[in-house]
């Protein structure tokens, strides 16, 4: 069931447009893996997946199957399933026959093609609704019977297109761990589009961000949230600590000083430069000499924690508090900084 993707030099440009929609892309996903594209409206998220699927056509570039190149392949020889924000499902149809609906398509009996959907019923849990007309399901189980629908194809690769933006919260995080289950018990090759940075993280094992129909950064999604390639990268992950300086010799230096920075942690040559540091991973200590030092500015609430503002020079560091703690506006306090939590970007 699942497959490597390869996407080479991937290129759409809409005729009259100035500017690419999707700009030269390079991106594997492993078999088994899942790859969320991560990025704002209008960055090319959903003209890559409709390239890998094969419902429009790239301007330049190829989309590879297991190193077989499948550009000028249909759709429907693709092989790969792909859920919209949509559930898209056949009014007409009963739950079951929706699910069924691939083998059905492929010559397969009606008892036959039922007998294998009740399998991917059973994945999404919906084994009790098999007779029902879709009408008579919700949003979230109308959802997952896309999903089941989907997987009953055996895809060689699933395309996840924001299919659980619609969902409140509570149905997000269930349909989060389904997807979690559906990898366990079946290890597909996903690649999901989504907006969001939390569903990308629960998710994913790689995040792809686009910018403005260029591939900005591919990683692990742990990378992706302290070694973001560019400005716009570290902003889309919620990045909210930018300090500018210069970067001489693997050190930055700024208003909090000289900070070193670990191997490899600098995209940039040395000149004029920008410190990124997660605020969750700062701690506001008592003042040391060996620290930067600065004045609590402000304090913020963010869900469960706080954000404290500390000013320090012409410079202002936020820092994550723990749970349940606060800090006082004007006090003076110390900023530890790991090692890890440090790197630095021109643009």
């Amino acid at each position: 069931m699942s497959s490597t993707l390869s996407l080479t030099r991937l290129r759409r440009h809409h005729p009259g447009q100035q500017h690419p929609a999707l700009a030269d892309i390079d991106l594997e996903v492993p078999a088994g893996s899942c790859t969320a594209i991560l990025g704002p409206s209008g960055s090319g998220k959903s003209t890559a997946l409709r390239l890998i699927a094969g419902l429009d056509a790239p301007t330049s570039g190829s989309v590879a199957l297991d190193g077989v190149d499948v550009t000028a392949l249909p759709p429907e020889r693709r092989g790969i399933g792909m859920v919209f924000q949509r559930p898209l499902l056949f009014p007409h149809m009963s739950v079951i026959d929706n699910v069924g609906f691939a083998a059905r398509a492929a010559g397969q009996s009606r008892s036959a093609s039922r007998s294998s959907a009740r399998r991917y019923l059973d994945l999404v849990h919906l084994s009790e609704f098999a007779d029902r007309p879709v009408s008579a399901i919700s949003g979230g189980q109308a959802q997952r019977v896309a999903l089941a629908r989907s997987l009953a194809g055996t895809p060689r690769v699933l395309l996840l297109d924001e299919p659980f933006s619609a969902l409140d919260s509570v149905l997000r995080e269930d349909m989060y761990e389904l997807v979690r289950e559906i990898r366990n018990e079946l290890s597909p090759t996903i690649v999901l589009v989504t907006h969001d940075r939390h569903e990308a993280a629960v998710l994913a094992d790689s995040v792809a961000v686009l910018i403005d129909g260029v591939l900005e950064h591919h990683s692990d999604v742990s990378s992706a949230y302290t070694q973001p390639s560019t400005l716009a990268v570290n902003r889309l992950m919620g990045g909210i600590n930018e300090i500018q300086g210069r970067l001489d010799g693997g050190v930055h230096h700024s208003d909090l000083g000289a900070l070193e920075l670990p191997p490899g942690r600098s995209v940039c040559e040395d000149g004029p430069a920008v410190l990124l540091i997660r605020h969750e991973m700062i701690q506001i200590v008592d003042r040391s000499a060996e620290l930067p030092t600065g004045v609590i500015c402000g304090v913020r609430p963010a869900g469960l924690r706080c954000i404290a503002d500390v000013r320090v020079g012409s410079a202002t560091v936020c820092a994550e508090l723990p749970t349940g703690t606060t800090a006082t506006v004007g006090a003076e306090v110390g900023l530890e900084i790991p090692l890890e939590a440090r790197t630095a970007v021109t643009r």
